[in-house]
């Protein structure tokens, strides 16, 4: 929290009290002050209501479990006790932030992406477009291509301001590589499409397309265009359906996508489905394929911590006090998701996995020596919402083919294993934290995903065999490259992404 572009920030809060955009300054100074308050107090205390290891024979406080980090700790154990237990589904309805409620760290990242009033998906994500697409042939070399976006974003950006009327210093604009690449992108993935639908598929079924996640609509449009124009045969079959759990998004995709879509005569082709994948409840038998570009990093995620003597799991629950404040518990006993999660990577990997604390006990015991040595492990954080995505393939989409890309790496992310990337946006620059308690709402939370081990979880779910390839293996499998090559031989499309795989059920 302590970055240079923090400390500018609140300078400029006090340089420009009459800022137009004060508002929405002075919401994203609280949270980012809130966010300073926060990691202050983790430091101090992340204690667990929990008896499991006590002592015999000492007061029920002294019993709770305490995460040895600094000399003093924060007692909130009667707190903890008292404040209800929800979900994120229990706050969809609430228009403001829960306080004095306590909820698993998934829940928490759930209700802060996702909540439709106050979501970081529902209310604040603006997806950059460049306009026409770039000419890569004509560029001289990758660095120039670099410049090139950084005009285009700047000239984007200034439009929104120039059509609100005002300057958006905490405008969330981000960008995909759908859009980037248009149309190359996209239609590489049409062919990968097109070509394993002719082979296992025609004519005996129509092409079957649901997309997650659709943002502008623009994969849509490039993949409508291309089996069109290279297969008509093909294109008369095929039926696009978009799942979009944003409002927001699912209004801008009825109004704009579908008048694009039929603008290129693709309007009877699109269905635009307003719902989370996780409420989806109509079997769907017939073979269909399944994207999912960038959607796994946002899936939320629990967090664990492992006791150093018994090797036990304790999950992670998040406390909100009346005032808006945040606090750790960890509590031994797993709720039914957690567990499975562990039982089924246990079981699909073969034990084969990485853990946040020593597996030696040597090991675990000289770090206990250490002085205020902590009495947990760092933080591990589980994708137990993808596994319950998988659950919905194999349940309601049995005859599923999964494309899927995502990252396996994040830089600047925060402590722990598997741990996200937690960042906002303020004038036009990204300013990453230290923790995923932040206030709600303002703060992109992404997870990398560890494709060795989901790909034998996904497997071991869906019962389906599947193949990972690096971004750019892919992409030179599918995508016709010379189109994306620079006059210096250079290849955006191959060398950006390098931290992305795609994973592909065969």
């Amino acid at each position: 929290m302590d970055s240079p572009i923090v400390a500018q920030l609140f300078r400029q809060l006090f340089r420009h009290p009459a800022c137009q955009s004060r508002r929405n300054l002075a919401t994203l100074s609280s949270c980012l002050q809130h966010g300073r308050r926060i990691q202050q107090q983790r430091r101090h205390m992340a204690s667990r209501h929990t008896t499991r290891g006590a002592k015999q024979g000492l007061p029920e406080k002294e019993s709770h479990w305490q995460q040895r980090s600094d000399l003093f700790a924060l007692d909130m154990a009667d707190e903890y006790k008292a404040y209800p237990t929800v979900t994120a589904n229990d706050l969809r309805s609430r228009r403001e932030r829960p306080r004095k409620v306590k909820m698993l760290m998934r829940d928490f990242i759930e209700d802060s992406l996702y909540n439709p009033h106050y979501g970081y998906f529902s209310k604040q994500v603006v997806i950059f477009s460049p306009g026409e697409p770039f000419q890569f042939n004509t560029l001289p070399d990758e660095p120039t291509f670099h410049a090139e976006l950084g005009r285009r974003y700047t000239e984007f950006e200034d439009a929104l301001d120039a059509k609100e009327g005002k300057k958006d210093d905490t405008r969330q604009l981000w960008h995909t590589p759908t859009e980037l690449f248009r149309p190359y992108y996209g239609e590489a993935i049409a062919r990968y499409l097109m070509s394993n639908y002719l082979m296992t598929a025609y004519p005996y079924h129509d092409l079957i397309i649901y997309e997650m996640g659709a943002g502008r609509g623009t994969l849509m449009l490039n993949i409508l265009d291309y089996i069109r124009e290279i297969e008509p045969a093909v294109y008369d079959r095929t039926k696009y359906k978009i799942i979009e759990i944003s409002p927001s998004l699912a209004a801008l995709q009825n109004a704009q996508l579908l008048s694009s879509a039929a603008t290129r005569g693709h309007a009877n082709k699109v269905e635009i489905v307003n719902k989370s994948i996780f409420d989806w409840d109509a079997r769907v038998p017939s073979p269909c394929f399944f994207l999912a570009m960038e959607v796994f990093d946002n899936f939320a995620h629990d967090v664990l911590r492992y006791d150093l003597v018994s090797e036990e799991p304790l999950q992670g629950t998040v406390l909100i006090d009346g005032h808006g404040d945040f606090y750790e518990f960890y509590e031994p006993s797993l709720d039914p998701v957690a567990a499975r999660y562990l039982r089924v990577r246990h079981a699909a990997t073969g034990g084969r996995y990485k853990v946040p604390s020593p597996t030696s006990k040597v090991a675990r015991w000289v770090k206990r020596q250490l002085p205020f040595a902590p009495n947990l492990s760092a933080a591990e954080y589980i994708p137990t919402r993808l596994l319950q995505f998988f659950d919905v393939l194999e349940k309601h989409f049995p005859a599923h083919r999964l494309l899927t890309s995502d990252f396996h790496t994040l830089p600047d992310a925060v402590p722990g294993l598997h741990a996200p990337v937690v960042q906002t946006r303020f004038q036009r620059r990204m300013v990453p934290v230290t923790t995923p308690l932040v206030h709600q709402g303002y703060f992109d939370i992404l997870f990398p995903t560890d494709f060795a081990v989901m790909e034998d979880v996904y497997r071991a779910v869906t019962g389906k065999p599947t193949r990972v390839l690096s971004h750019e293996n892919f992409m030179r499998s599918w995508a016709y490259v010379e189109d994306t090559r620079t006059r210096s031989g250079e290849n955006p499309l191959l060398s950006w992404y390098r931290n992305a795989s795609v994973m592909v059920t065969v």
